[in-house]
C-alpha cells in the first residue's frame, strides 16, 4: 500500500501548520525497509506494461557504412529483452489536504537503464540481430523516459490510499477521535516521525434550528467551550497569585496576618505583622453546560495562603477547597465569541492546614471578595477578549444575534465584506 516508502524521502517540505500532536507514529528503519520492498514488487510490476513506440535512426555499420534502421509493427516473431541495474531517485514533498490527510507530491526524478540487451526470434531475425547493439542502446533510452511517468504513477496510487485514513474514527455511540496531521512529518536517517491531532470530540446530534432569517448561523456546542478549559488548565493558565496591592484601597480586608488573624488567631500570634500573598489555582478542568438562556460555569480549585517573610521567602499557612458557580453572559464582540461571568455561590473546605484547625467558615467574606473584586474581573478581561469564529476574508458580522440553547450557542448574523 505505502508505495512511496521505496523512493528517496530527500525533502520534506513543511506546508501544514504545527500544532502539539497529542499522538505521534514514528516509521522506523524496519518499517521502511517493509515498504520499499512492496513498493519495488509493484514498480516492477509496472515496468512490465510498458510499450515501445516506433523507432528509427542512422547509425555507422563498418564495413557496410551509414545504416538507416526502423522499428515498426511489421514482420512476424519475437524478442527477448533484457535490463539490468535499473535505478531512479525522486525527492517528496508531503504535507496535509483540507481535511487533515497526508498527500504526498514528487518534486523531481531521475531514472536510469544500466545495460539493456534484445535479441529477435523469428522472421528476419537474422538481420535485425546485426544491429542489435545500436537497437539496445535506442530502446534503453525509450524506457528511461518511461521510469519517471510510472512513479508519478506510484506517488498518484499511494495518494488515493492515503484517502482512506481514518481521520475522524468513531469509538463509540458517545466519541470520536480525530487523527488529522498536525505538521509535515520530521525525517531522521533512522524514522521518520508523524504528529497527529489525536483528540476526543463528543457526537453529538445537535442541529441548527431551522432560521432563515439571517446570512449566516453558527452553533458552538458546550462540549468545544470544555475543550478550551481543558486546554488552558492542562497549560496552567488558570492560576492566579493575588497580592494585598490588588485588593481595593479602600476595602478593609487587606492580605495581611492582621486581617486573617482576627478570623484565625494562630496566624497572627505565630507570623506578625506580614504581608500575605494567595494562589489560586484550577485542580480540574471547569465544566460548562448551556441550558435554554442559562450559560453556568462549575470550578473546582485550590487557594493557598502564604505568609511572605521579610526576606521574601513564603510560609505556607493553609489549603483550602474553592467550589464555585458562576453564571456566564455569552456575547459576540466583532467576529469574536466572548463572555463575562458573574459569582452564583461558593464553597470553602479545608484541605491542608499548617497552623492548626480553624473554622473555615469564617473566611467566607473574605474570599467572596477576593472572588468578586480580584478573580472574577481579570477573568472577564480575558473572556472579553474572546475567540474566533469561523470567517472568510474580511468579513463583518451584522445584524447578529445570539441565543442559548440546550447544550449549545446559536449565533445568527448578517454578513459584509470590507476592502
Amino acid at each position: 500500500m505505502f508505495l512511496c516508502w521505496c523512493l528517496s524521502l530527500v525533502a520534506l517540505i513543511p506546508l501544514t501548520t504545527s500544532t502539539n500532536p497529542g499522538v505521534k507514529v514514528k516509521l522506523t528503519a524496519k518499517g521502511i525497509e517493509y515498504g520499499r520492498q512492496l513498493a519495488v514488487a509493484s514498480i516492477l510490476q509496472k515496468l512490465k506494461t510498458i510499450k515501445l513506440d516506433d523507432m528509427s535512426g542512422k547509425v555507422k555499420v563498418s564495413p557496410i557504412g551509414n545504416v538507416k534502421y526502423s522499428l515498426t509493427k511489421k514482420d512476424s516473431g519475437s524478442f527477448n529483452l533484457n535490463a539490468n541495474d535499473i535505478s531512479f531517485s525522486t525527492s517528496l514533498s508531503i504535507k496535509s489536504d483540507q481535511t487533515g490527510r497526508p498527500v504526498v507530491n514528487s518534486l523531481d526524478c531521475g531514472a536510469n537503464v544500466g545495460k539493456m540487451s534484445v535479441h529477435f526470434k523469428g522472421g528476419a531475425s537474422w538481420l535485425y540481430n546485426l544491429f542489435s547493439k545500436y537497437i539496445d542502446s535506442a530502446i534503453r533510452k525509450a524506457m528511461q523516459k518511461q521510469i519517471c511517468p510510472l512513479v508519478a504513477n506510484a506517488v498518484s496510487d499511494l495518494n488515493n490510499n492515503l484517502k482512506t485514513l481514518n481521520v475522524l474514527a468513531k469509538v463509540d455511540k458517545f466519541a470520536e477521535i480525530e487523527y488529522s496531521m498536525v505538521a509535515s512529518p520530521a525525517v531522521s536517517k533512522t524514522s521518520i516521525d508523524f504528529g497527529l491531532k489525536g483528540e476526543f470530540y463528543n457526537i453529538g446530534n445537535f442541529s441548527l434550528p431551522p432560521q432563515v432569517n439571517n446570512m449566516l448561523y453558527i452553533g458552538v456546542s458546550s462540549f468545544t467551550t470544555e475543550s478550551a478549559a481543558f486546554v488552558y488548565n492542562t497549560a496552567g493558565a488558570l492560576s492566579l497569585y493575588i497580592t494585598d496591592d490588588m485588593i481595593p484601597q479602600g476595602s478593609p480586608i487587606r492580605l495581611n496576618t492582621r486581617t486573617f488573624g482576627l478570623f484565625i488567631p494562630q496566624v497572627a500570634k505565630r507570623f506578625p505583622g506580614l504581608m500575605m500573598k494567595l494562589l489560586v489555582k484550577t485542580v480540574k478542568t471547569p465544566f460548562i453546560t448551556f441550558e435554554p438562556n442559562n450559560a453556568t460555569v462549575q470550578t473546582f480549585a485550590s487557594v493557598t495562603a502564604y505568609a511572605i517573610q521579610p526576606n521574601a521567602t513564603l510560609t505556607p499557612l493553609f489549603v483550602l477547597n474553592l467550589d464555585s458557580s458562576v453564571s456566564a453572559r455569552v456575547f459576540v464582540s466583532g467576529t469574536r465569541l466572548a463572555g463575562a461571568v458573574t459569582l452564583n455561590k461558593m464553597d470553602l473546605t479545608l484541605g491542608t492546614s499548617y497552623v492548626g484547625d480553624f473554622q473555615v467558615s469564617s473566611l467566607d467574606s473574605i474570599f467572596q471578595m477576593v472572588l468578586k473584586m480580584v478573580v472574577i474581573p481579570r477573568m472577564n478581561v480575558q473572556l472579553a477578549k474572546g475567540y474566533p469564529l469561523p470567517t472568510l476574508g474580511k468579513m463583518k458580522l451584522v445584524n447578529t444575534q445570539l441565543l442559548v440553547l440546550k447544550d449549545y450557542v446559536m449565533i445568527g448574523t448578517d454578513v459584509q465584506f470590507t476592502g
